[in-house]
């Protein structure tokens, strides 16, 4: 490479990385003023869309951001006992992680506010043994088992009268506009497109951007003629359906999926801070502190065991697909190797990455999730050492004397930095033997002694301060130029059949995800306005509704209509010109007085309205 040639590189890397810095730095103005143009839709078929997204109270209520914010608007806006429901999950919530005086202050704030007959915010829903609970509740008592039972007590009486009145007001409509804005058709042209972080077998991973929230991400960019003419295919959707399940603090989630002309494209979180690998090998001397591979290994075992949860094996853990965040916080990512299996199902396919691989990989013996254990351990080693606990750094070796090292050796703890609690975690989860390995008796690792200084249920939620923080104004990753990839296939042509492959990977936004940038970014809070073209929610609201909608939920609040009522609504509005034509199949002279009354008060109603 001449001078002039490698002085053009380092200015096309200069440029590149202050593109994608510059990115980084959101420009909130600039950033309103796109926005002015975003409305919400109106669901083009609203029973459709209901029905799409069903009634069940957990997935609209609790998993979805959005859903979960309008459901808790709702709740603070209506009447008094389900505000204090809200609250008191809330500060129950906030009690659970606090800690020293804060819990204690917490605690009292729950005794006196929640379970006093005489405050306004009394837990007044709660009947029979658990308000009995609620009312004995004291400094002495106040325990996790007695707050889950009122908790949970809590959460059913929000699934009762709440959840059904919450599906016939102004917000749920609201959240249908939401979810139509959601299955918008995801392109190339919904983002601005920065440097290359990295490459591998089908393509490239670039930096991007959302155009109207400003939110950065990875986009991992799949040639879809490389795909063909690998038979990558079913490992790319493969990859795309586990992503799409997890939903996990310590594991990159997928946000989009779409294709582009030549491109797959999986975009998935940002991680600025680079992976463990460069951190291990580029930043100062080889390895890290033991500080930071305590915190980064009780985070890659949490992220190993959500995926376990789901009977999904990993296969591919090793400090270069560890990524962090701006925060400090790690990830894993990479789960192209990954592989679902059902309990009680093992597979013995050679998979992984030399010197991460386990004893029963090597000799293709039947497996299931004991070897992501053996591969925590090896990047345990790694990372203190800088080195792999069967290659030293940068030794040529061939692949075949790991292997034999790997089956026969046994680990080395020479480094200065192992101390008793890293050796003995370590050489659990290098035990050649499944059996006795840590990890694969049903057993937590996290609670071996090399974790006592870490609250595992803060660190669960995010809690716990990083010892290391990214700079903001750092690349954590190789130069453009060694990602270079100038290969091209030209041979392969895409048919009918490649299309409809590309269309079922292109399914748009990943709900949760794009919900949490949604409300991330502020887009919500500045769509989501009291006011909508002058008028109040509630106006905007029925205005939009369907006139069946809007006279049942306008004229008879407190009424359900049955499928009888409704026939005669019908009836009377648009075919009968007289109520007492009105016919039903059903037979009225079984129907109790009650019924009877509200079907005529309904009938009344619908024949007055006609008239007027």
């Amino acid at each position: 490479m001449t001078n002039v040639t490698a002085d053009l590189v380092g200015l096309d890397n200069l440029v590149a990385n202050t593109a994608y810095l510059k990115a980084q730095q959101i420009d909130r103005t600039e950033l309103r003023k796109q926005r002015l143009t975003l409305t919400l839709p109106r669901p083009k078929k609203t029973s459709a869309l209901r029905t799409a997204v069903g009634r069940k109270y957990e997935p609209l209520c609790e998993q979805q951001p959005i859903g979960r914010k309008l459901f808790q608007q709702f709740l603070l806006t209506s009447n008094p006992t389900y505000r204090a429901a809200y609250e008191f999950l809330e500060e129950l919530n906030a009690w659970s992680f606090a800690e020293d005086e804060t819990k204690e202050k917490a605690k009292q704030g729950i005794l006196t506010k929640f379970c006093q007959p005489e405050s306004k915010s009394f837990l007044s829903y709660l009947t029979g043994s658990d308000a009995e609970t609620c009312r004995c509740l004291s400094s002495t008592n106040f325990d996790e088992e007695n707050l889950e039972q009122i908790g949970e007590a809590t959460r059913e009486f929000l699934k009762g009268k709440p959840f059904l009145e919450y599906l016939s007001s102004p917000f749920f409509y609201r959240f249908l506009q939401w979810k139509e804005y959601e299955a918008q058709k995801i392109t190339d042209r919904y983002f601005y497109e920065f440097r290359t972080l990295g490459k591998g077998g089908f393509g490239e991973v670039c930096a991007v951007q959302v155009k109207h929230t400003g939110q950065m991400y990875a986009c991992k960019k799949l040639d879809k003629r490389k795909l063909k003419k690998k038979g990558g295919e079913r490992l790319a959707l493969l990859e795309k359906h586990i992503l799409e399940k997890v939903n996990s603090l310590f594991i990159v989630n997928l946000a989009y999926a779409y294709d582009s002309k030549t491109h797959l494209c999986l975009v998935m979180d940002l991680m600025t801070g680079g992976d463990l690998k460069f951190h291990i090998y580029h930043l100062g001397e080889r390895g890290l502190r033991m500080e930071r591979v305590v915190y980064y290994t009780a985070q890659i075992t949490t992220g190993i065991l959500h995926l376990h949860a789901m009977d999904i094996v990993y296969r591919d853990m090793k400090p270069e697909n560890v990524l962090l965040d701006g925060k400090g916080q790690c990830r894993l990512s990479d789960l192209g190797l990954a592989v679902e299996l059902p309990q009680g199902k093992m597979i013995c396919q050679k998979a992984g990455t030399s010197g991460y691989m386990a004893p029963e990989i090597l000799k293709q013996e039947h497996y299931r999730t004991s070897v992501d254990w053996w591969a925590l351990g090896c990047s345990i080693y790694e990372m203190v050492a800088g080195r792999l606990p069967f290659k030293d750094f940068r030794e040529k070796v061939q692949s075949d004397e790991v292997t034999r090292r790997t089956l026969e050796d046994e680990c080395k703890f020479t480094h200065k930095n192992f101390d008793a609690p890293t050796k003995d975690i370590v050489g659990r989860f290098l035990k050649k033997r499944v059996g006795i390995r840590l990890g694969c008796r049903n057993d937590d690792p996290r609670n071996h002694v090399f974790f006592k200084n870490i609250s595992l249920h803060r660190l669960e939620a995010g809690l716990v301060e990083p010892p290391w923080v990214p700079k903001p104004n750092v690349v954590y990753t190789k130069d453009t130029a060694e990602f270079r990839d100038s290969s091209e296939v030209k041979d392969i042509q895409l048919n009918a059949k490649d299309e409809k492959f590309f269309k079922e990977f292109s399914t748009g936004a990943v709900s949760i995800q794009w919900q949490k940038e949604i409300i991330d970014t502020g887009v919500f809070d500045e769509l989501n306005v009291p006011k909508l073209d002058g008028r109040d929610c509630e106006t905007s609201w029925k205005s939009r509704m369907s006139f069946s909608e809007t006279l049942f939920h306008t004229y008879i609040p407190s009424f359900s209509p049955s499928p009888d009522c409704m026939l005669i609504c019908w009836t009377i509005i648009f075919k009968s010109r007289d109520a007492k034509s009105v016919h039903v199949k059903s037979n009225h002279s079984r129907m109790d007085e009650n019924k009877k009354k509200s079907m005529l008060t309904t009938a009344s109603l619908c024949f007055v309205l006609r008239s007027v």
